[in-house]
Formats: structure tokens, sequence, C-alpha cells
């Protein structure tokens, strides 16, 4: 919100001036404000067609919409008006990504990391790629990467001990996870897997806690519920964990994550030891989807 502040404030005063636009229409992005987008973008367009944060700040404006093939047009005219454009390569990459076309999104976080090395963007761009391809090791150098540059992100944070618990570095994580909460008590993606990494140390009554307090911040989140459902499981509290699972299903979640519950209530009675891969599932995909009010890292 101060960010929008003062970038509305900046516009006043030199409403022609296109530096820092395409910041700005990030900005707009991540509060969702699509009539403030969709009108600064007509009024960079109108002020300059050729300047490439005018349509950054339309494909900001399509990748709002889920317009992801239109949105990366726009980020590709972006280029092509200036190749030297790092941000806009690191835009495609995203489009790229959200259109699950790995290479290309890759490519486009590499070409904008050799024009600046220090464009954290797209270090943690391709940190999200290989988190999702599950090459940990990868995802981990890239976050770290990206953490180094910019050390005071919430976001990168998140990921960082995402990665480092996928390595079974469970203590440094739930680390990186406590700064990350302190760094942005609003973001809920730390919270979430801190429960996750509690209760992979089985300290089960502290991960409850956690979840019921992130509940309240998230209510409509189904993975919320489903990993309690999880914990209730390992507590042999199987009507809570029926519960649960069926309030995750009610909250209407992924095809994916709506299979994976499903088959965890099937295997109700199954001990753990022999289904430990279901809250680990969870965690990587509520991390990489960034739970549904949460967008993509873009500034």
């Amino acid at each position: 919100m101060e960010a929008d502040q003062a970038f509305n404030l900046a516009r006043r005063i030199t409403p022609y001036s296109l530096e820092g636009m395409d910041i700005y229409s990030t900005v707009l992005y991540h509060l969702k404000e699509d009539m403030k987008l969709s009108y600064l973008a007509q009024e960079l367009i109108a002020t300059d067609r050729l300047a490439p944060q005018s349509w950054c700040a339309l494909g900001n404006c399509y990748s709002l919409q889920k317009d992801h093939e239109t949105a990366l047009k726009n980020f590709q005219r972006a280029v092509q008006l200036d190749s030297k454009f790092s941000y806009a390569h690191t835009l495609c990459g995203h489009e790229y990504i959200s259109l699950e076309d790995f290479e290309h999104g890759i490519k486009s976080y590499q070409t904008a990391l050799r024009i600046d090395a220090r464009h954290y963007n797209a270090w943690y761009g391709l940190g999200m790629v290989y988190l999702r391809q599950e090459k940990f090791e990868f995802s981990e150098h890239h976050f770290r990467m990206a953490f180094k540059i910019n050390p005071c992100s919430s976001v990168i944070m998140s990921y960082l001990g995402t990665a480092l618990h996928a390595l079974k570095r469970s203590e440094e994580a739930l680390m990186i996870m406590e700064k990350a909460i302190l760094a942005d008590r609003k973001n809920p993606v730390p919270v979430y897997q801190k429960a996750n990494i509690l209760m992979s140390l089985e300290k089960l009554d502290k991960a409850l806690e956690v979840l019921e307090e992130l509940k309240e911040y998230a209510p409509q989140e189904s993975s919320i519920y489903a990993l309690m459902g999880k914990i209730y499981k390992s507590q042999n509290m199987h009507s809570r964990a029926m519960l649960h699972f069926g309030l995750a299903l009610d909250l209407k979640p992924s095809a994916a994550d709506v299979a994976t519950i499903k088959a965890a209530i099937e295997k109700l009675h199954v001990p753990d030891e022999i289904e430990e891969s279901f809250s680990d599932y969870l965690a990587l995909n509520a991390a990489c989807l960034c739970f549904r009010g949460m967008a993509k890292l873009k500034d």
C-alpha cells in the first residue's frame, strides 16, 4: 500500500515520466487493483508506445486476468523494444512458467541474469522452476543467490526454507521460516511451511497451534485443512482427520489436490510410515501455488 501511494504521488508530480512505471504496474498487480492497473497501462501506452515499461504494464494487466499467452506477447514486445531490459525478460519467464513451458522460462531468466547478475527476481524464478521440478539442490542454490541480493524478502526466505526442508535440513529450514515470518507477518507461506516442518520433526501439537492461527488469516485455503487432517491422522484421531479432509475438499482445491486428499481418506487407517509422502506433497504444492491469495514474486 505504501508503494502504491509513493508511485501515485510520483505520477502526479511527473505524469509523463515512465521511469519505474513497470515496477508500479507490478505493485498494482500484487494488490490486485485491476482497474487502476488497466488505467495505468492505457496511460503509458498513450504516452509512449515505444517504451518497454508501457508494454510491461500492459502485460501485467493480462497476467492478472490469467491471460498468460497475451501477457507473454506484451512482455516479448517490451523485449523487442529494449533487449537489455532485464525485467522484461524475467516477466517473460514468469509467464512461460505459468504456461508450463519450463525450458523457455529458464532461458528467459538466464537472459535476464546475463544482462544483470544482481536481478534477484530471475534468481528467484529459477529457484521456483527447480523447486517444481524437485531439483532441490539447484533450487536452494538459486534461492540463496536471490536471498544474498535481497535479504529482507519474506517471499524469498519462504522458498529458501522450503528447499532446505525438501533437502531434509529441517532445523535450518525452521530458522529461515521464523525469519520470513518476522519479515512479513502477512505472508501465509512461511507460517504454513513452519507447521509442515514442525510436523516432520514430530512436534504435532505445535504444528496444530500454528495452523489454527493461520486458519484465521486464510480460512479458504484448503491446504491448511488437509495438513491438519494429516496431523490428526498421525495422532490416530481419525474422526478429526476425516472432518478436516472433508473441509479441505469443500473448499474446492485443484484437481491434483483433490486426488491426493481422497487418497489420504482412503488410507485413513494406513500407518504413517507407509504413507509418508502426503505431507511433503502438500507442502511443495502449497509452496508452488503460493496460496490462492499470493502472486509470484515479480518486483
